[in-house]
């Protein structure tokens, strides 16, 4: 389980000085799936302040099984954060050696089957009825 949990704590950013009331919360719930917090390699912000009256902050976290042999280390790439302020993170993903057959549909660039796709989407948006769009349900009943 990865992502911004947006809770910023000491226990997972030492410049922090405080708990959060929420950090229970999120590590009961880790807990409750089997999971620990798994600091990265190489520990830093994870999430750059774009006003320089904020600090940095450490909340993109990860959270792995510890008993899952598959899943190793992780690591920050603050290098290859921008345009975003979140910095990228890496999990190693154990793959075991074995024949993995893998199915990709696609359809070939202009050929006919992308030319009748496209033909097909664009005919089911022009028949959509926009005159009740009025609020947030009414779009999203259109859109659905």
């Amino acid at each position: 389980m990865t992502g911004n949990f947006n809770i910023r704590d000491n226990d997972w950013n030492p410049n922090y000085p405080h708990h959060s009331i929420h950090t229970k919360d999120l590590v009961t719930l880790a807990e409750s799936l089997g999971l620990n917090l798994l600091p990265p390699l190489n520990p830093g912000p994870t999430r750059f302040a774009d006003n320089p009256c904020d600090t940095n902050s450490v909340i993109d976290l990860v959270f792995i099984n510890p008993n899952n042999p598959g899943f190793g280390q992780h690591s920050l790439h603050p290098e290859l954060c921008r345009p975003s302020d979140h910095v990228p993170l890496t999990i190693e993903v154990g793959i075991n050696e074995s024949n993995i057959d893998n199915f990709v549909w696609s359809i070939c660039k202009d050929s006919k089957e992308e030319e009748n796709f496209i033909k097909a989407i664009t005919d089911n948006i022009l028949t959509l009825d926009t005159s009740n769009i009025a609020s947030k349900e009414n779009l999203e009943t259109t859109v659905q």
